[in-house]
């Protein structure tokens, strides 16, 4: 059967471009060993991340111990930017355009896109936008990774990357005209040799032609291979080395020079932007080492003083125990409302600061039932980090129920978890809240309050996998223990279903080798519990105390906690109630997975796709996991993964084979695949189901639940805002059911959309519908502010239903992307044979190019001391011809130092940057550096930041001037020397930011 799927596929792919996009292009095309954007992509992340962590020495242990350790956060914060950077080849506004692939000869376009993508890159991050900059990153990284595969750049003999591609500064290589024909004839699969000859000579760059857009001239080179429909027209064949199979790259023999090339070219960019924005914003821009966010949304009405001093107690709880391990900062959120008002959101680093907002909540009077419950939440998503935990302490049920759809698609798209801790009993009348709410002014009105007022807060927390807790006032302190156990760090889920029978129902759990601190949370009320482990021993957990585990029993939640050591093996649970009961069983590991559902392409790819939003009933589907966090010496095998009903039943098993993906086998997360013959019509959640090294079966559930739908909605592009101006969001709507009714709601985080809606429409069986959405971003907005747009659209007869999440920066009208730059005035060097008694130094200018002003320096590598000077020493004396200053001697600048004492400033390897500011009046004035150093280091590096946050690399060696004079003679002029950044293999690519 795979196989015959295989081929079918085969026959659907149409045309390819670029690096295939991921590991399961490679089965599609049969070229195992061909590199693709995924596996770059993922091996250079890794790479830097490594680097990244053993430079800020927090890490200890060995580099093995290290990828384990990652996190759960990790390696989604890297599946956004490898399918950001797949994307590209799938989406249909960027699929074809040849300037996000440099095809068809548009190298200067798809330059200037590729330092946008850079520029906003830099902007999101500098405004902690985290996700919009992994969004960003990914483009990048396809169209940098594209120039490798689709020019002549290997074949011209290059054998360093492209510099001048994110630096405007370095060389540029001429790009071929329009009527210099730049490829022979080639009639074969294989194309060798078919490059003009003048070419190479004369160092002119081409790029492959694709398809029929633009047309390609004659005498031109087209991308080729089986895909591409221009191959026909002279000149024949094409260029691209996309893979290794002659079927799609007919310069596949030169695969592996562009793939590494593009490895190098995507390791520097990342290099280059850990330098620019730090080692720590480096590793929270990819999650590392995440540990769970701690995110409390608070009603603040008069009522809710108990439950402010629990979630308060909380709070110290947690960050005190936090505080005996330091790691790298987690994230705090919190945010208030209290009808009418909700927020503004808090959202910080720093714990203290969190500890003292939240000893500043006080409960205020007013506010009536219901209240802006969901807006809160909605900002809570927004504003935290994927896979965090959202809990909501209220007594009151929602206002705004209009906004359940726009929080639904957050939280499965984000996949966070909402929790609810209600006070209030759901079976109460007005009159007793009344008594509850003493505090308060007495309720005018006395009909109860409907039993099913809190129905939207349980729907919530259980399709994203929280739980509600319907508490008292008196109980709330204890009962918000769970939060504690649910930002645990390395926390993972073994069981998690609901109940409705009045019957004792029997569920039962997995506990393996890896997992410690077993806690099991109920909620609802039992009446009869009794929990059977492994070796068949029972406990009755409501009668007492006994040899397996501790119970906790609050109003609404009871917590148990298996005693340890706990037996690894199955256990079983069986419980009866008189009501809705919700069972969680969570425990302590590093082993865990994150899931994707994925479709084939027929576009211009072969290649899977992931599905956005809920997959689509009834079809088949790829199911694609990454597990992660299994210590290396841990051989663990993943047979199946369940498809699990809202009971617990299993709807469906899916057998597992490892991804052809080589990267995954050589870093602690293995990447599966498994066919899904048709996705359940069911709401479902996903187990995953193992052997660990010693035989054990591995269990680990994923608690969101997949809700499968017969609608599909897809946002086609994802504009940049501008101050002041409108912008317009395409989205299509694909009808996989019968002819029928559609409403559309669309939703922000800063209320820039013109109409909100709902809109309704009809769309044909089958059928498709292309709408857009309006935004107008007003002239006062934050530059590199993120704006979170939801579209949600439901069938007005049936359960059918579907989202999309978008997020849109806001980018400056036109901002400075020029870097500083460094010039040398003169390089002194007595470097003899022995080192130890000889020295060098360099005395150099450096200024901002751009419009912004010098911001900060920093001395990144060399063992010699940098001193500044904010002016050139008084004997300066002009080169003729050119404005650098030149020093006649270096006793001048010794004798200058008394003179400017408090002006001078020294660095030394491993201080941190500078700040220009602190001691130079006028940032637009260049400023006076030496640098000097013993002859045992000959090579060092600056690093210059300016105040837009651009970054200049300046490459320093003993040799200086002998290395320039060669490589640009002809640009000398009146002996002037400039610092290029000479590329060394280890320094970045993207020194500036652009």
């Amino acid at each position: 059967m795979q196989l015959f799927i295989l081929a079918y596929l085969l026959l659907l792919a149409l045309p390819c471009m670029g690096f295939l996009p991921n590991f399961w292009s490679r089965v599609l095309t049969f070229s195992w060993d061909s590199h693709t954007h995924q596996y770059i992509t993922e091996q250079a992340i890794l790479n830097v991340t490594l680097e990244t962590l053993r430079s800020t020495k927090t890490s200890q242990g060995n580099n093995e111990e290290e990828q384990t350790r990652l996190g759960r956060g990790f390696w989604r914060a890297v599946g956004e930017v490898v399918k950001s950077n797949a994307a590209m080849d799938f989406l249909s506004s960027t699929r074809s355009d040849p300037v996000y692939h440099f095809d068809s000869e548009q190298v200067d376009s798809a330059m200037g896109m590729l330092r946008q993508f850079w520029a906003q890159t830099l902007l999101s991050v500098r405004a902690k936008e985290y996700q919009s900059a992994r969004h960003s990153l990914g483009q990048l990284f396809h169209s940098l990774q594209d120039f490798y595969s689709h020019s002549n750049w290997v074949e011209m003999g290059q054998r360093s990357i492209y510099l001048h591609l994110l630096q405007p500064e370095e060389p540029a290589v001429p790009v071929a005209e329009e009527d210099t024909p730049t490829c022979m004839e080639c009639f074969s699969a294989t194309c060798r040799d078919n490059l003009q000859p003048g070419l190479t000579n004369t160092q002119l760059l081409t790029t492959g032609y694709f398809s029929t857009f633009p047309p390609k001239p004659y005498g031109k080179c087209s991308h080729g291979g089986i895909l591409d429909s221009s191959r026909y027209m002279g000149a024949k064949g094409g260029i691209n080395k996309d893979s290794t199979s002659p079927v799609f790259s007919p310069h596949h023999y030169l695969h592996m020079e562009a793939a590494n090339l593009a490895m190098e070219a995507t390791l520097s960019v990342l290099r280059d932007l850990g330098d620019t924005v730090g080692p720590e914003t480096f590793l929270r821009l990819f999650s590392v080492k995440q540990i769970p966010a701690l995110v409390f949304v608070m009603d603040t009405t008069g009522s809710m003083f108990e439950e402010i001093t629990a979630a308060r107690f909380r709070a110290h709880s947690i960050i005190e125990s936090r505080a005996s391990n330091p790691g790298l900062p987690g994230t705090y959120v919190l945010v208030p409302f209290h009808d009418p008002g909700v927020g503004p959101v808090f959202e910080t680093d720093d714990s203290n600061q969190f500890i003292q907002q939240m000893d500043n909540l006080m409960a205020l009077g007013g506010g009536d039932e219901p209240e802006m419950c969901l807006s809160a939440i909605q900002l809570a998503l927004t504003h935290s980090p994927p896979l965090s935990e959202i809990f909501v302490f209220t007594d009151a049920s929602p206002k705004d129920a209009h906004l359940f759809d726009a929080v639904k698609a957050l939280a499965l798209e984000k996949q966070s978890k909402v929790t609810f801790l209600l006070t209030e009993d759901p079976k109460y009348t007005t009159e007793s809240r009344g008594r509850k709410r003493r505090r308060k002014r007495r309720r005018r009105k006395r009909e109860p309050l409907s039993p099913d007022r809190f129905s939207l807060y349980s729907a919530l927390s259980s399709l994203s996998g929280g739980l509600t807790i319907f508490t008292t006032n008196s109980d709330i302190r204890r009962v918000s223990a769970i939060v504690e156990d649910n930002t645990a760090t390395d926390k993972v889920t073994l069981l998690h279903v609901e109940s409705n029978q009045d019957l004792m129902s029997s569920h039962s759990f997995r506990v393996d080798n890896s997992v410690k601190n077993v806690t099991l949370h109920i909620t609802g009320s039992l009446t009869e519990c009794i929990l059977t482990s492994p070796s068949d021993q029972s406990q009755s957990l409501l009668s007492g105390d006994g040899p397996l585990a501790a119970l906790d029993h609050f109003e609404g939640l009871y917590r148990i906690s298996l005693l340890s050591p706990t037996q690894p093996g199955q256990w079983k649970l069986q419980a009866k109630s008189d009501g809705h009961l919700t069972f969680n069983v969570i425990g302590e590991s590093s082993a865990d997975f994150l899931y994707y559902f994925a479709t084939v392409t027929n576009e211009t790819h072969p290649g899977l796709e992931r599905v956005e939003g809920s997959p689509v009933a009834g079809v088949p589907a790829f199911l694609v996991l990454v597990v992660m966090g299994l210590a290396p010496d841990e051989e663990a095998y993943f047979s199946h993964v369940t498809l699990l009903g809202a009971d617990g039943e299993s709807l469906q098993q899916v057998k597992l084979n490892p991804s052809s993906s080589s990267s995954s086998s050589s870093y602690s997360v293995e990447e599966l695949v498994g066919w899904v013959d048709s996705v359940p019509r069911a709401p479902f959640c996903v187990r995953l189901t193992g052997r660990d090294s010693r035989g054990n079966k591995l269990e680990r559930v994923s608690t969101e639940r997949v809700q499968p739908t017969h609608v599909q909605i897809q946002v086609l592009s994802v504009p940049r805002l501008v101050p002041g101006n409108s912008t317009m969001v395409d989205f299509d709507i694909l009808n996989h059911g019968p002819a029928r009714l559609f409403i559309l709601t669309a939703d922000d985080d800063c209320k820039y959309l013109q109409k909100r809606g709902p809109h309704s429409f009809h769309v044909a069986q089958q059928g498709s519908f292309r709408g857009q959405v309006d935004l107008h971003t007003p002239a006062t907005a934050q530059a590199g502010a993120t704006v979170t747009l939801t579209l949600t659209v439901r069938a007005l007869d049936s359960p059918d239903s579907n989202y999309a999440v978008a997020y849109l920066t806001v980018i400056p009208p036109d901002p400075d992307t020029s870097p500083p730059s460094c010039s040398a005035a003169r390089v002194q060097s007595t470097c003899a044979s022995t080192c130890t008694e000889s020295s060098w130094s360099v005395s150099m200018v450096v200024s901002d190019r751009g419009r912004s002003g010098l911001a900060a320096l920093q001395l990144q590598k060399g063992e010699g001391i940098l001193t500044l000077f904010p002016s050139p020493a008084p004997t300066e004396e002009s080169l003729e011809g050119t404005q650098q200053p030149a020093y006649k001697d270096t006793t001048t600048i010794e004798g200058h130092h008394h003179h400017h004492h408090h002006h001078k400033a020294r660095l030394q390897r491993g201080d941190p940057p500078l700040n220009v500011t602190d001691w130079v009046p006028d940032l637009s004035q260049p400023l006076w550096a030496r640098y000097s150093s013993s002859c045992c280091s000959p090579k060092a590096e600056l690093l210059v930041w300016d105040t837009a946050g651009n970054m200049k690399r300046c490459r320093l060696t003993s040799g200086q001037q002998r290395q320039l004079r060669d490589r640009r003679t002809e640009s000398s002029g009146a002996r002037r020397i400039t610092l290029t950044s000479v590329s060394v293999l280890v320094g970045g690519l993207l020194g500036s930011t652009l």
